[in-house]
């Protein structure tokens, strides 16, 4: 029998090896991650029995078979994963049937051998790809005096938004009751669909203007802890992206844009008459995919016409091809329930092979700058004036009075107890460090060092020391050591400027120097330099545009992600995408700098991207019964290759300054013409069957899978993936020759004769058959265009066909090419 002493010495033992076993096991336990599962059954947009994809979304018979779809997803996950391992966040049902789960690696294993599973992706996550534009794209007197002015353009047509939410209460998206909308006499396909209230998004936020506005959380929820004062689970917009997206395709005309006290002159969306679809999908905190797909879903069940997606994966999928992603396969079934997609195509440029819009069926947009600038000067007390950036009044004076020029560096205090990082001494983070009696009333240097360098410095620390310390300005100038940077035009509430340049930096630098009174230990004692600066608010309207954005991801297309080329053009078109005026949330969680503002000026293909689907909603306004094919069509065919001068457009390169000239891998088919894309003349088009005809060619690609996929059946293999009928031509290997075919269709109202001309690549001579052809309204005519390598090439080289018309119109089709062998 065991004494008390047995019972004192072996009680800690035992508590001792529970807890070794409580660690061992925790060392085990799997991290759980969001899963997105797809299953073989049709969704209920397509399936046999319910109206194609014309079905009431709100009718009995559609919501029995919801039930039924949910509730095989529910049995599915009860009879396949262990119980407690998972937390089902959504089920797919409208336009693909499938799920997404929170659960074990091992758990989502399980998964992939389940019967009906046909496919399990990991989600990876989405993000944002972050007045003057309606101007420089010709739209008040092309398209817009067509539809009966700003008053009328994309009346009748819904531009759904996944995003980051909306701003209710900006004045874009404010609705005028005397002003009311008109229905869609058949233009549109919306449905309706819910108005969600929640924090900051009270009843009533949905206005006539935006006519639904939902929230989709599940996913983020599962992958963080969300922040309840900034993660809204509601619709409103603390970013601010979602709100300036919205605005751009879909803004009010004429709001006027106010920073500051500063007039800028209106902002106006690219369709001002079309009403806002609000899908919140991206949180400050995280963005995940279950969330975005659930949210292209919904969309797509009320029935938006457009779709603008400023967001996605910013890396190609790890273990499937680019266009079996799932992300891209809900894209493909929005478009097959003819829906118009547009897609950002990235913000990894200038490299190649950069984009992250792969897929034909959805257009991905690169971005562009306008013709308008912003420039500031810094006036020097020997009265040289030097360039930069930034969206500030002047100092006082307006330029004429002129304030002592400090160095950051030289103004710090001798004795302070703060360390000596770069942040503290050159780059103005903290005001601490800097004396007040030497940088009041001044016009201080601050320098791009290692902070900046390194991202955790900001302009915003800098404003905030200027206004403790009473700087009469600032200018952040470029390193040496780290070369010139890239300057955009932010809003500052106190007078500054940014020379991003290093040779200007120099200049400052030298008459500083020269200016500047030094002891025999180097400090400075006496400083003599003055400087000003002027105001930099007014736009210059004087550049060469479009120029193809650095930042912009560039082609060629690739299927997996050993970035191997596949014949597919991506980008597909330019539009405008830098600097770009539109609302903003005044909350601006993530950027600080524009925090209270209403308004913000943002690059990023996020901004191209509502460019093109605002533009859509125009095309669609004209044209009602066409597809999505054929308005893709129309905007390739019509685009321009040609600059504002009349010459090549030119893109950014690496080296800031730097341009060299563009190719059909830097802007697509060319910049967006929408006056011209009205009226195509001809167009070329692609269905849902083609699509999978398509994917049914991919190179070491069974049959079996896309049908589980996509519930698709091969009916006609392409002899090569060239031959899908796109109104580009991209051959990624040709060796020796090839014959692509092109099938292009009259929508015009008349018999039009066209001559058939080429522009070859180098390396290859490209014949077309016919030389000319005659076509009635409605029909159709084959193009068979022959493609022979006369010198082998180690890059791609570049060329198109131009078919001109008896009636002006011009149809263009781009030729990329990468001819290898003779």
């Amino acid at each position: 029998m065991a004494t008390d002493g047995d019972v004192r010495c072996s009680f800690p033992f035992a508590v001792l090896l529970l807890l070794l076993m409580a660690v061992i096991a925790d060392c085990h336990t799997e991290k759980r991650g969001i899963y997105l599962v797809l299953m073989e059954e049709d969704p209920l947009a397509f399936r046999p029995g319910l109206g194609g994809k014309r079905v009431e979304p709100h009718s009995e018979v559609y919501k029995a078979h919801a039930k039924h779809v949910v509730d095989s997803h529910d049995r599915l996950l009860q009879t396949t994963l262990d119980s407690g391992s998972y937390n089902k966040l959504y089920s797919f049902k409208h336009i693909v049937n499938g799920f997404s789960v929170h659960t074990t690696p091992s758990q989502a294993k399980k998964l992939e051998h389940a019967a009906g599973v046909t496919m399990v992706e990991r989600d990876s996550g989405a993000k944002t790809m972050t007045t003057y534009t309606p101007e420089f794209l010709g739209l008040p007197e092309g398209i817009w005096s067509k539809e009966g002015g700003d008053e009328n353009a994309g009346e009748g047509l819904v531009i759904g938004f996944v995003d980051t939410g909306i701003n209710p209460q900006h004045p874009s998206f404010a609705y005028d009751p005397t002003n009311p909308y008109s229905s869609s006499n058949g233009t549109s396909q919306f449905k309706g669909g819910l108005c969600e209230v929640g924090p900051g998004f009270p009843e009533g936020s949905c206005n006539g203007k935006i006519v639904t506005a939902r929230f989709f959380s599940a996913g983020a929820q599962a992958a963080a802890d969300l922040n309840a004062s900034y993660d809204f689970l509601s619709p409103l917009d603390a970013v601010g992206h979602g709100s300036h997206v919205a605005s751009t395709a879909a803004g009010n005309s004429g709001v006027p844009v106010v920073l500051n006290g500063f007039f800028y002159g209106r902002a106006s969306g690219m369709a001002p008459r079309a009403r806002i679809a609000v899908y919140k999908a991206i949180y400050p905190t995280i963005g995940t995919m279950a969330d975005v797909v659930s949210a292209i879903d919904q969309a797509t069940m009320d029935g938006v016409d457009i779709l603008t997606l400023s967001i996605g994966p910013d890396t190609p999928p790890e273990d499937t091809m680019t266009f079996l992603n799932v992300f891209d396969i809900f894209m493909l079934f929005a478009r097959r329930a003819g829906v118009f997609v547009v897609q950002a195509a990235g913000n990894q440029g200038p490299g190649p092979s950069t984009v992250v819009s792969f897929s034909p069926w959805a257009l991905g947009a690169a971005a562009s700058g306008t013709d308008r600038a912003y420039p500031g000067t810094l006036v020097l007390g020997n009265g040289q004036r030097i360039g930069g950036v930034g969206l500030s009044g002047p100092t006082f004076g307006n330029g004429l009075l002129q304030y002592k020029l400090v160095l950051a560096r030289d103004a710090i205090k001798m004795n302070g107890a703060f360390p000596r990082t770069a942040q503290y001494v050159e780059e103005c983070q903290f005001a601490e460090a800097l004396d007040p009696f030497l940088v009041q009333g001044s016009v201080v240097i601050c320098i791009f060092s290692t902070g900046f360098f390194n991202g955790n410095s900001t302009l915003t620390a800098i404003i905030d020391t200027a206004k403790t310390l009473g700087f009469m300005g600032f200018v952040l100038v470029a390193n040496p050591n780290y070369g010139d940077f890239i300057a955009e035009p932010l809003p500052f509430s106190v007078p500054g400027i940014l020379i991003p340049s290093v040779a200007e930096t120099q200049i400052i630098a030298e008459y500083y120097e020269q200016q500047t009174y030094r002891d025999e230990r180097g400090i400075a004692v006496r400083y003599g330099g003055r400087a000003a600066i002027g105001e930099g608010r007014i736009s210059s309207m004087a550049g060469r545009a479009p120029i193809v954005s650095r930042f912009s991801s560039r082609g060629p297309d690739f299927i997996d992600k050993t970035r191997k080329p596949v014949d597919v053009l991506k980008p597909d078109i330019l539009a405008p995408g830098h600097q770009v005026w539109a609302a903003w949330s005044p909350i601006s969680i993530l950027d600080p700098i524009l925090s209270g503002y209403n308004f913000a000026l943002l690059s990023g293909t996020s901004m191209a991207t509502p460019h093109v689907a605002g533009i859509a909603a125009l095309i669609k306004q004209v044209n009602p019964s066409w597809s999505p094919s054929m308005i893709a069509s129309a905007m390739s065919t019509t685009a321009t290759i040609f600059d504002n001068h009349g010459e090549p457009i030119m893109a950014e390169g690496y080296d800031v300054g730097s341009l060299y000239p563009s190719t059909h891998f830097d802007f697509g088919a060319g910049f967006i013409s929408p006056n011209h894309a009205i009226d195509p003349g001809l167009v070329l088009t692609s269905g849902f069957e083609d699509y999978i005809n398509f994917l049914c060619s991919l190179p070491s690609i069974n049959p079996a899978t896309i049908r589980a996929i996509t519930g698709g059946t091969c009916t006609q293999f392409l002899s090569y993936l060239s031959d899908l009928n796109l109104p580009s031509v991209t051959i990624s290997e040709l060796k020796g020759s090839r014959k692509v075919h092109r099938s292009l269709k009259n929508i015009g109202s008349k018999q039009e004769t066209y001559l058939c001309s080429v522009i070859p690549p180098k390396g290859v001579i490209v014949s077309l058959n016919p030389a000319s052809f005659t076509i009635s309204p409605d029909s159709t005519q084959d193009l068979e265009i022959q493609l022979n390598v006369s010198q082998a090439m180690e890059d791609y080289s570049f060329g198109g066909i131009v078919l001109t018309g008896s009636f002006n119109h011009i149809v263009r089709i781009p030729i990329s090419v990468l001819p290898v062998s003779v």
